[in-house]
């Protein structure tokens, strides 16, 4: 009798074990912050990295009644704000939002970054939002297919241009050409803004951006659309083609502007899974969907494992666009 209480004993250990075992991380410990959270946000303010962490800080000010900072520690393409988050100690009261300049691009592209990929560890995406390939209406070009005839029949004709050197748009543009073998001279600006000046006054034939601020310059038909980059079409412009449609060497073409969350490697699985958590309920408010629409983006949320995995494939991406292209780059 003893023998079978304790076998029993032993079994009912074992089933307390592999119950507990498959339980959600978050589940076994509801973390909090216990002073105030700080976030870095590695852009100057009013872009898409910042608006997306002004939401988070107001979301878990609320939610977990501390207060929250946000930091704009812009410079060096994102670079200097992401090498303070990556410093920092991983007990969830620094936080960083990421894009891919910083998070994807910046491992390849810069001699003397000076942080690692190890460093950080991802938490979740919040939104993607597609790119945008648009021509001036003084080229005959309203399509991918036109644009690749257009640069077979007429090479070295076209200039493109972008918000500058190694950023998404510029390698947007870059892989395109390397896809279908083709050149367009590449003329980099110090920012969106004056590229798509330089695009409006012609300047430039083509432009490849950030879905806003083209969308509305081609909805009043100043510029035509050709294509978005993502693999499927932008609720916000349903009638604009992917590359993915429109020529057979661009069918892997998926290029996206994305804004996710990061803690210091050392953070653990308590505190990311919190706040993971938290991102999701972000995402699923009806008045941040509302804000994310307007922003031309679509919600993105994914689970730490998701998010690594996405942000390794487009640090993968784009270090062969880069070394392809040669381009080396030291931070400022």
């Amino acid at each position: 009798m003893k023998g079978l209480l304790s076998r029993r004993s032993v079994l009912s250990a074992a089933a307390t074990v592999s119950a507990t075992a498959i339980l959600p991380r978050s589940s076994l410990a509801d973390w909090r912050p216990t002073e105030t959270v700080r976030i870095i946000v590695p852009a100057a303010a009013g872009g898409s990295t910042d608006v997306m962490g002004r939401f988070l800080g107001q979301h878990l000010q609320a939610a977990w009644g501390v207060s929250t900072v946000v930091e704009n520690r812009s410079g060096g393409g994102g670079t200097i704000g992401t090498a303070e988050a990556a410093r920092q100690k991983g007990d969830g009261h620094t936080i960083l939002i990421g894009n891919p300049g910083p998070n994807a691009i910046a491992y390849s592209i810069f001699r003397n970054l000076p942080y690692k990929a190890d460093q950080l560890q991802a938490v979740s995406n919040m939104i993607r939002v597609p790119n945008i390939v648009s021509a001036h209406p003084s080229v005959p070009i309203k399509s991918i297919a036109e644009l690749i005839a257009y640069l077979k029949a007429n090479p070295d004709k076209l200039s493109y241009g972008s918000s500058g050197v190694g950023q998404s748009p510029h390698l947007t543009g870059a892989w395109f050409l390397q896809l279908t073998g083709l050149k367009m001279v590449h003329v980099p600006f110090r920012g969106a803004g004056p590229a798509l000046q330089a695009a409006l006054g012609g300047e430039i034939q083509i432009l490849f951006d950030n879905l806003y601020p083209s969308l509305p310059q081609v909805q009043d038909g100043k510029l035509n659309a050709l294509a978005v980059t993502t693999t499927e079409r932008s609720a916000q412009a349903p009638n604009i083609s992917t590359m993915r449609e429109s020529a057979p060497e661009l069918e892997k073409f998926d290029v996206s502007s994305w804004f996710g969350v990061f803690l210091p490697k050392s953070a653990p699985a308590p505190v990311v899974d919190a706040l993971n958590k938290e991102i999701k309920k972000l995402l699923e408010r009806d008045d941040i969907k509302r804000n994310i629409v307007g922003m031309g983006a679509q919600p993105d949320y994914g689970t730490p494992a998701q998010f690594s995995d996405f942000v390794q494939a487009e640090t993968v991406k784009f270090a062969a666009i880069i070394e392809k292209e040669g381009l080396q780059m030291e931070v400022k």
